[in-house]
């Protein structure tokens, strides 16, 4: 016994002390993979802004400020928007702000206004010097909301923010700050408590010595939105912000608790003020003494309804009565603020106004579909489908070929959106509504893609059949919650609840309010499959939006199931993590629940996003936030023994990139992605080490991931959705791979899909048809660098140089870099001048298969096999898509073949002509010659053709006939049918008759004139 015990109790510590690979720290530098690039799937629809500003004597040029998406400028007056923040900044927008005295001087504040349930924090002020090419980090980094910016009209280096300060907690980075010397250095001129920050701030347009601010006491917890209280005023200075006055409680301003205000002052005249005032008796009130004395103008609840959301008013800046008041809709007054009427641009949910100084028709509003611009006063507005700033929750993907991603946007609808398309761009066309509403999960039914299950806040559950358009509520409770706190909920759903088919049962559908609920009928009826899995914290349950303004959308619902997942390879192992802190498992169906949550997790964090272990039976991934308790710190745990032990993986994680979600890759062992609040972390060792994977994308927050098909894809708070086309390249990452000269990829099996990606400000971009090729360059080339694509016989297909023209040339770089193959073979070869009607001259698509790729740098290769899929839209078979294959070549073999003799033709002709000018004996000679080939060619070519639209008066000839059965027989993945093999037969035999009398001329006469044999040479060379 002893001798056996001994060597393997020895063995087993020494199993426990070496490290396996899985937990070895390993990163790899980003140039190895770099040219994996994200790609903008979009949509282009907008997402919510709070910020806008335009240029004075710039009548095109407008900015604003998207939440979580950075800042935007349009020089077209909102045709198009690009953004001119990235690769400096991102993140939320509350301010933005261009100096009157030099409009090249733009500021901008972080920190939405709009502090609702999703509000994202923003990076503090930033500068730029030229009109938004480049920026600097200016100062006040802390503030985390800033809601307005102010600019002195005549010196751009002074300037105000009104910084509203962390909304989580008490801080005392809160007040109005000014700086004198452009933003580098800040002094905080005006502070009221740690709780109350400024909110508005105005500046008086005749008097820039003279400003009006406003605070706001608020607070947001994840349980509630608490606004007013005794730290919500109004502030005036005479001096730039040296002294202030309170105002707030001057006569005729109502009495009792304030909350938000907003506060303008008339440019035509400075002792009129305006403010809309949140208060049980509050309302639109005016001043006509400077704020000495107030009289209350109007209190109808349009104005002032939600009044933490909106709140904002501002005067006309050329009509002494007129004044605006922004909320769901945009309310205009012409006599002073007594009365209103109501109006609408583009998107509901108004945040900010700019109306030009010099011109009051000509206007930039934002609201929750982003910016829209007018130029007659609000008549007529810009488009907000042209701006890719939409926010989602969550993202999935349905079965559906080529698959299509959901999402719920919002501020607007949810959403399908194809990932690709055979086009140049994803446009509106390719996206639509579906089931639910703005705020929900959305669930695809995994036998049927078109029938789409999506939620939406109050506990709404939506069945939609998309090829029917059948709408079907199916909640599991349907009680409506809206305006009372989830104190009294038999269910407490929250806001952005749980769906999900199960992986193991297509018919099983899930979904979570504090307790787990099953179906296996469509939502038909419900099996309520566990108790109370939150803490069922009674004194969060309460209403929220107090002490004022009461605001109860299931927001603020708390101690709900907030997440929840199915472990992938083990049937029955469900994991459910709750808003308020908690982690449980149920390793039999639901029949009974153990709570597992992590010891050191901190109480009521909210548990985001969870992720079954792709390998372990009973492991799991999660991804907390305790961001709204003021604790921005990231919280990713994992385990693998069902929860009875933790380990949590946040090395290499910013301190303050909050994580919304980690996903592990299925296919590639300890890979795993993570979506913070400001940008993508990747791990290659299972969570012990993560490093940035941010590449092109926007400084954004990632709210939810997904993977399909070796593809990943982000949904985005502020930039719509993104994916990354090929995660095989980092299933490939090894230590060596840095130290080689050159190194191939194995590239990802391709479907034989076309498509083209082009870049465009207003459409979604696509992915390439064909295959991605991947490889990495250490040294500069010496010589050439070359891509020879082979099939399964060996036979070269395909090759592309460096050395090369046009669309065989390649371009490359030091590091990595990536090449696509359309998979089609080289086209039939034209001629210069060769207008065709309906006859591209385009190779085809090889047929599916094995193909392998080499790789050749300055002779040294390396190769790497690949397969080609089929189009799964199709049911041709292999054979039918080899004869498809064949035909397409014969008529390429065919149209190159006839196209060389009609050059030939021609030059022949020119040095036949030429030597009958200088020799008159020659000449009778060579005119019938010249003529004979010259008729071949008008039969196989229309020569007088000379624009594109020339073919409807000239007829086409053989050779665009033959073309057009590129069109006829290339279309879709099919057999060519009988007639088109029956044309192409005909079309052929006629060609043949003229190639061959042409053969017969060229041998027989111009050769005894010619060296033709030469010029064939010269031909070849070409």
């Amino acid at each position: 016994m002893r001798k056996i015990y001994i060597p393997i109790l020895s063995f087993l510590l020494w199993f426990l002390i070496i490290p396996t690979p899985e937990i070895k720290a390993q990163t790899y530098d980003e140039k190895i993979y770099e040219a994996v690039q994200w790609r903008l799937v979009g949509p282009h629809r907008g997402g919510r802004s709070a910020a806008v500003e335009g240029i004075a004597g710039a009548p095109d040029t407008y900015y604003f400020g998207a939440t979580g998406g950075g800042v935007w400028r349009t020089d077209d007056s909102g045709k198009t928007w690009r953004s001119v923040s990235d690769g400096y900044f991102g993140g939320s927008i509350g301010a933005v702000a261009v100096a009157p005295s030099d409009t090249s001087i733009v500021y901008v504040g972080g920190g939405e206004k709009t502090v609702r349930g999703n509000v994202s924090y923003g990076y503090g002020i930033w500068k730029s010097k030229d009109s938004g090419k480049s920026w600097e980090q200016t100062g006040l980094k802390d503030s985390r909301f800033i809601p307005r910016v102010r600019i002195h009209p005549k010196n751009p280096d002074v300037v105000y923010a009104a910084v509203l300060g962390d909304i989580f907690k008490p801080t005392p980075d809160r007040g109005v700050y000014k700086s004198t010397d452009g933003g580098y250095n800040w002094e905080k001129i005006l502070y009221v408590n740690e709780v109350s920050g400024a909110i508005d701030l105005i500046m008086d347009p005749n008097d820039p010595e003279t400003l009006y601010a406003t605070t706001w006491e608020v607070k947001r917890t994840p349980y509630s939105l608490e606004s007013g209280g005794p730290g919500s005023k109004i502030f005036k200075s005479t001096d730039g912000g040296k002294n202030w006055t309170e105002i707030s409680r001057n006569p005729g301003l109502p009495e009792g608790l304030l909350g938000i205000m907003g506060i303008t002052v008339s440019p035509v005249n400075s002792n009129r003020l305006w403010a809309i005032v949140e208060n049980l008796n509050g309302g639109v009130f005016r001043s006509d003494d400077g704020g000495k004395t107030w009289e209350k103008t109007n209190e109808d609840r349009n104005l002032r309804q939600r009044a933490w959301y909106y709140t904002r008013i501002y005067a006309d800046t050329q009509e002494e009565n007129t004044v605006y008041v922004v909320n769901v809709r945009y309310h205009k007054s012409t006599d002073g603020g007594e009365t209103f009427t109501s109006h609408s641009a583009p998107h509901g949910d108004h945040h900010d106004l700019w109306i030009d100084p010099n011109n009051n028709k000509r206007m930039v509003i934002a609201d929750d579909g982003g910016a829209q611009v007018s130029h007659d006063g609000g008549a007529n507005w810009s488009t907000y489908m042209n701006q890719p700033t939409a926010q989602f929750y969550r993202v999935t993907t349905d079965n559906h070929f080529p698959y299509r991603i959901y999402g719920a946007q919002q501020d607007n609808s949810t959403m399908r959106i194809a990932h690709r398309n055979e086009g140049g761009a994803i446009t509106e066309s390719d996206w639509e509504v579906s089931a639910g509403s703005e705020s929900g999960w959305l669930a695809v039914d995994p036998d049927n893609p078109d029938v789409v299950f999506g939620g939406n806040y109050g506990g709404l559950l939506q069945r939609l059949d998309h090829g029917t358009m059948a709408r079907r509520n199916v909640n599991v409770y349907p009680d409506n919650p809206m305006g009372h706190g989830a104190e009294g909920m038999k269910y407490r759903f929250q806001w952005n609840f749980p769906i999900f088919f199960s992986i193991h049962d297509s018919k099983v559908l899930y979904t979570t309010s504090n307790q787990v609920h099953r179906s296996t009928n469509g939502g038909q009826s419900w099996q309520t499959i566990s108790g109370d899995l939150t803490r069922n914290a009674k004194e969060k349950l309460g209403p929220s939006g107090g002490p004022i303004t009461k605001d109860n959308t299931s927001v603020e619902y708390y101690s709900t199931i907030f997440s929840a997942a199915e472990n992938p390879i083990k049937a029955g192992v469900i994991w459910t993590g709750s808003d308020d802190g908690l982690v449980h498992v149920s390793k039999d169906n639901g029949a009974t629940w153990e709570n597992v949550t992590p010891k050191d997790l901190p109480e009521w964090t909210q548990i985001n996003s969870m992720e079954g272990h792709p390998f372990e039976e009973g492991g799991v991934y999660f991804a907390a936030t305790s961001y709204k308790n003021g604790d921005f710190a990231p919280y990713l745990y994992k385990t693998t023994d069902y929860g009875k032990t933790w380990t949590k993986i946040v090395n290499g994680i910013d301190s303050e990139h909050f994580t919304r979600v980690v996903r592990a890759d299925p296919v590639k062992r300890g890979i795993l992605y993570a979506g913070t609040e400001t940008g993508m972390y990747i791990s290659f060792n299972d969570g012990s080490n993560w490093q940035p994977f941010q590449l092109n994308l926007p400084i954004v927050p990632i709210t939810d991931l997904t993977i399909k098909e070796n593809n990943l894809i982000a949904a985005t708070q502020g930039r719509s959705f993104w994916i990354i086309d090929d995660l095989t390249v980092l299933h490939q990452m090894s230590n060596d791979i840095a130290t080689k000269p050159f190194h191939l990829f194995k590239p990802q099996d391709s479907y034989r899909l076309d498509g083209v990606r082009r870049e465009s400000l207003t459409a979604g971009t696509n992915r390439p048809g064909g295959v991605l090729v991947y490889y990495h360059l250490k040294d500069e080339p010496k010589d050439e660098v070359r891509f020879e694509f082979y099939d399964n016989n060996n036979k070269l297909i395909r090759e592309f140089s460096s050395k090369a023209e046009g669309g065989e040339k390649i371009k490359y770089s030091l590091g990595s870099n990536e090449f696509n193959w359309n998979l089609r073979i080289p086209d039939a070869r034209g001629f210069e001048g060769m207008i065709m009607w309906s006859g591209p001259l385009r190779g085809p698509k090889v047929v599916p298969g094995d193909y392998k790729v080499k790789l050749i740098v300055d002779g040294v290769a390396q190769e790497q096999g690949f397969k080609v899929l089929p189009d799964l839209r199709y049911p041709s078979t292999q054979d039918d898509l080899q004869a498809q294959y064949d035909f397409l070549l014969a008529v390429r073999d065919k149209l190159t073949e006839t196209h060389e003799a009609i050059i030939m033709i021609r030059k022949y002709r020119d040095e036949l002509n030429a030597i009958a000018e200088k020799d008159a004996r020659q000449k009778r000679r060579i005119e019938p010659i010249v003529k004979q080939i010259s008729d071949i060619e008008k039969e196989l070519y229309q020569t007088q053709n000379r624009s594109g639209q020339d073919p409807l008066n000239y007829p086409i000839r053989l050779n665009n006939k033959l073309a057009h059965l590129n069109v006829i027989a290339g279309t879709g993945e099919y057999r060519p049918t009988d007639g088109a093999e029956e044309v192409r037969a005909e079309i052929t035999r006629q060609i043949d008759v003229q190639l061959t009398k042409f053969r017969e001329i060229e041998s027989n006469q111009i050769s005894k004139i010619l060296n033709i044999e030469e010029m064939k040479t010269e031909l070849t060379k070409k």
